[in-house]
């Protein structure tokens, strides 16, 4: 109570003078002096607090960036895969229709959905089987050429026999009657052998006057019912005489990769649309 007495005695008192007693002017210079030392101390931990808090929020942005980089990096992979099958997809439909013009062909597109494990048997699996029309001795191919022949059949999916385990010495060999793009009249030998180290297709059979060159494209000839005509198998990388010198033989780059399949078509031939009874019929 005194205290509070003598406080407002004082404003009392100094209320209305503009000039300090030296009492005062003492008591301000030293809460002054004693102000300033504090202050800086005082001002630094304000600071670090300060500063800790826009640490904190610095480290949820980062978080937020990392997160939207990721999600970045995730929708430029998934728009990478779609634009490449879409690519592919774009070359399916242009080629089917252009084959479909030439040759009223029909494609069934499937996805290979296995490789056999077997190194003496590198045949591979699709996702198509006899409920959906597929029957054993259907020709295989992808948008650049053959790959194949259906040799097994069950109910949902089916099991195709590459070309490169073309072997005529073997029970499960395939071999293709081929021509000449453009020679077909006047070129015709076969596609028996496949060569593992140099990864070229042997075309042999060849007549000595046949007018082949190197650089021409060959095609199945559709001779011996078992390949529909005009699917492009390869090019001609060389030619030499064969087996007693009455014959010619060529090496036949392949116009298919073997590797990494994804999506095949399985041709069906007209006379393939028929029923099994019909075609069989005399």
């Amino acid at each position: 109570m005194i205290g509070l007495v003598l406080f407002i005695a004082l404003i009392g008192f100094t209320l209305g003078r503009s000039r300090l007693t030296w009492p005062e002017k003492f008591l301000h210079d030293a809460f002054g002096a004693i102000q300033s030392v504090l202050y800086r101390p005082v001002g630094a931990v304000a600071e670090f607090v300060r500063d800790m808090g826009r640490l904190s929020e610095v480290y949820r942005e980062n978080e937020v960036l990392r997160q939207t980089v990721a999600r970045y990096a995730q929708d430029q992979m998934r728009y990478n895969f779609i634009e490449q099958e879409n690519e592919r997809l774009k070359r399916a439909l242009e080629f089917t229709e252009r084959q479909k013009r030439l040759y009223r062909y029909r494609y069934l597109i499937a996805q290979v959905i296995g490789y056999s494990s077997d190194p003496y048997n590198r045949s591979f699996r699709i996702d198509l089987g006899a409920r959906d029309g597929i029957r054993e001795k259907m020709a295989v191919q992808t948008v650049d050429g053959l790959v194949g022949i259906v040799s097994r059949v069950s109910e949902f999916t089916s099991t195709v026999m590459p070309l490169t385990e073309l072997d005529p010495n073997s029970p499960t060999g395939i071999a293709v009657s081929a021509t000449v793009l453009g020679k077909e009249s006047a070129t015709f030998g076969v596609v028996d052998a496949y060569n593992r180290e140099t990864g070229l297709f042997r075309m042999s059979r060849i007549d000595p006057n046949d007018p082949l060159e190197v650089g021409d494209t060959i095609i199945t000839s559709g001779l011996g019912a078992l390949f529909p005509r005009g699917i492009v198998i390869g090019t001609v990388v060389d030619k030499q005489v064969g087996d007693f010198g009455l014959t010619l033989t060529a090496n036949i780059r392949p116009a298919s990769a073997f590797d990494h399949l994804t999506e095949v078509f399985v041709v069906v031939a007209p006379d393939m649309d028929q029923p099994e009874t019909e075609a069989e019929a005399p």
